[in-house]
């Protein structure tokens, strides 16, 4: 019976280490992908968005959508 549960914990420890050794070869090989992709392949400097004149058109359509909704809300109850 003691035979039994050593071997029983001798591949539940073979299978788990299989896994884990399994998953850590996965992180590096992952770790090392992103490495050279952004080694040879870098992400372009984002641009700042250039101001626009008509910024402030809107204002008056959003004030007057914001009245809107809520004199109907409060017909509506």
């Amino acid at each position: 019976m003691e035979n039994l549960v050593f071997e029983g914990f001798k591949f539940m420890a073979l299978g788990m280490g299989t896994v884990f050794a399994f998953l850590v070869l996965m992180i590096v090989a992952m770790n090392l992908q992103s490495y050279i992709i952004h080694k040879f392949f870098p992400e372009p400097a984002p641009t700042p968005p250039k101001p626009s004149a008509k910024g402030n058109t809107n204002k008056g359509a959003k004030i007057a959508a914001i009245s809107a909704a809520i004199q109907h809300h409060n017909q509506v109850k």
